[in-house]
């Protein structure tokens, strides 16, 4: 059950169209459904605000399939997470509506209820170091965008040419919530969280040379951010810093 659901219920039981004790039935339906190789939460969109999102490492094209059709029965949209090709493939033969990203690894599949996505509440904005980072930057944008929230993306503005980032610093001014994409050194938070007051939430990215530890470095850098305000997530996770931000923008957002 998802909170609009909740509150039409809700709605119906004030005006004495469904009874309280059919409400009382309809809430303590089991919010869990088992399969063999997976058991789904079905009420996590009314604790977190969105849906149970599918992980695609280590399951096979066949669990991740049968998993969204589940998810999709109860009217969720369905967002996969780190699908590779095989897994890809099969979503797009068995949604042919899908929305598959192919660099960020990630596809969207909707209720054929729902012809488009709902327009989105609070913005983010997505900001990319360079271009090896985005396939972590585009990942954060999808999970961003489906979970609610209007989300744009600034690519390729790394410390290596300033100006390129000052050419934009409206458009950071302009958003509820920032996700600064970086691999390398991991310099971009830093610069980004001086300029702007904007909520910022930082991703190092495993990009670069052999003295930077597969993001590590990038990683402890953000970590230890002169400016102040900088949080972060683990090496890669633009998924996480997409939840967090939508989060915070549809906080941002007038209700």
């Amino acid at each position: 059950m998802r909170p609009a659901e909740l509150k039409r219920l809700l709605e119906r039981v004030r005006r004495g169209t469904v009874s309280p004790a059919a409400a009382a039935r309809r809430l303590h339906e089991a919010p869990l459904e088992q399969l063999e190789f997976a058991t789904l939460d079905h009420q996590r969109a009314l604790r977190s605000g969105f849906p149970e999102v599918i992980f695609g490492l280590g399951k096979t094209p066949g669990q991740i399939v049968a998993i969204a059709r589940r998810l999709l029965a109860h009217g969720d949209p369905v967002l996969v997470t780190r699908a590779d090709e095989a897994a890809r493939a099969a979503l797009r033969a068995a949604f042919p509506a899908a929305e598959v990203h192919e660099r960020a690894r990630c596809v969207v599949v909707r209720h054929a209820a729902v012809r488009r996505a709902p327009r989105g509440r609070g913005s983010v904005l997505v900001v990319c170091a360079g271009t090896a980072d985005l396939p972590v930057a585009e990942e954060a944008l999808v999970t961003a965008r489906v979970m609610g929230s209007r989300a744009a993306l600034v690519a390729d503005v790394g410390v290596a040419g300033l100006h390129r980032l000052l050419a934009v610093r409206g458009d950071l001014d302009d958003a509820d919530c920032l996700v600064v994409v970086a691999g390398m050194e991991g310099a971009l938070p830093s610069v980004v969280g001086g300029l702007t007051g904007v909520p910022l939430v930082a991703v190092p990215t495993s990009v670069g040379y052999g003295a930077s530890f597969d993001g590590l470095a990038a990683l402890l850098a953000m970590l230890n951010s002169c400016a102040p305000g900088v949080v972060v997530v683990n090496i890669d996770n633009g998924f996480g810093a997409g939840v967090f931000a939508a989060r915070v923008a549809r906080r941002a957002a007038p209700r």
